[in-house]
């Protein structure tokens, strides 16, 4: 029997739908389903991210002094110059993508071979500095004490900076008096075979607070944020008893269980969504790397298309618009 197509009188319309809507292939119509559901995650963390952040929006870590690092530049205080190096390189990234798509559709494999190498560049710079802002992030700067509420007791003095009185950092190993035989790791040789105890911190509670007592310029500074936007710095005699008084652990850098910078749920967050993030753009470097060398091979040539190489561009572009919202609520907001 033979069949007859049904005609829905809409083929000819770039809106009207028909058997292929809007003349979208298969592949891409389903890597546009993929960006959709991908992006209603982000969507979900990046919200509780915010509830989170408005619950403690009193206690939550100044962005401007939590990431200051330059690769190279070691004890120099610049807010946020390269997150925004990384920014602009992954944007960049974004751009040569543009240009390697474009060249595609004119067929042209020499300039799809250097943009989508371009492109790659990028992407690998930008997962490099995120790793070393990882990296930097858990090592620490300064030191902290944890008290036993879980508030996060900062070390500093007053200096002019410009005819201004300004807030400085210490570091713990500056002022820190080591006292002997203090602590023993529990290991086999101090007989207790059953029980191995992990890396201590440099200092305990008690070596802090000989050495904060010892030098009097030293004050301490709380989590706390007061109605100017900085974190409040206590008296003389505060700062003493807080450590004495109130003073549970020794904080260096920042992991899942603690952070020197603040509370412990921006240190939860930021590895989780950066880390998130950071997989995507790792995965998109190796997908547009084997793209790559099929560019190279001259596979799309043969085919007649450079399809493929729109396709891992569409998730290229959703990568770096995800990084702007993350981007924005952790270092701008």
């Amino acid at each position: 029997m033979d069949s007859t197509v049904v005609s829905t009188g809409t083929e000819g319309k770039t809106w009207g739908g028909g058997n292929r809507p809007l003349g979208s292939s298969y592949g891409k119509l389903m890597m546009w389903f993929f960006i959709v559901s991908d992006a209603l995650t982000f969507s979900g963390f990046l919200a509780a991210y915010g509830f989170s952040r408005f619950k403690f929006i009193n206690e939550w870590p100044i962005a401007d002094e939590v990431f200051t690092h330059v690769p190279f530049l070691h004890g120099q205080e610049l807010p946020m110059i390269y997150v925004a190096f990384m920014t602009f390189i992954l944007i960049m990234s974004s751009v040569t993508m543009v240009l390697a798509v474009d060249a595609g559709h004119h067929m042209n494999k020499a300039k799809v071979t250097f943009y989508m190498f371009l492109t790659i560049i990028g992407g690998a710079i930008f997962v490099g500095s995120q790793a070393w802002e990882w990296a930097t992030f858990i090592q620490g700067d300064y030191g902290a004490v944890q008290t036993k509420g879980g508030n996060i007791l900062q070390f500093g003095e007053y200096v002019t900076v410009d005819g201004q009185e300004k807030f400085k950092r210490i570091s713990i190993d500056d002022f820190a008096v080591s006292i002997p035989d203090a602590r023993v790791e529990h290991e086999r040789k101090n007989g207790l075979w059953f029980r191995e105890e992990g890396t201590l911190p440099d200092y305990t509670v008690n070596e802090i607070y000989q050495g904060l007592a010892a030098n009097e310029n030293i004050l301490v500074r709380s989590q706390i944020i007061n109605e100017e936007g900085q974190k409040t710095v206590l008296s003389r005699e505060e700062s003493l008893r807080q450590i004495e008084k109130n003073g549970q652990l020794v904080v260096k850098g920042a992991n899942l269980q603690v952070n020197e910078y603040g509370t412990s749920l921006f240190a939860d967050f930021f590895f989780f969504i950066t880390g998130f993030h950071g997989f995507h753009v790792l995965s998109g470097v190796i997908i547009n790397i084997i793209i790559f060398f099929n560019v190279i091979l001259g596979t799309y040539e043969r085919r007649g298309s450079y399809e493929m190489v729109e396709k891992v561009g569409l998730y290229w572009h959703f990568v770096d618009l995800v990084w702007v919202f993350v981007f924005t609520f952790f270092y701008l907001v």
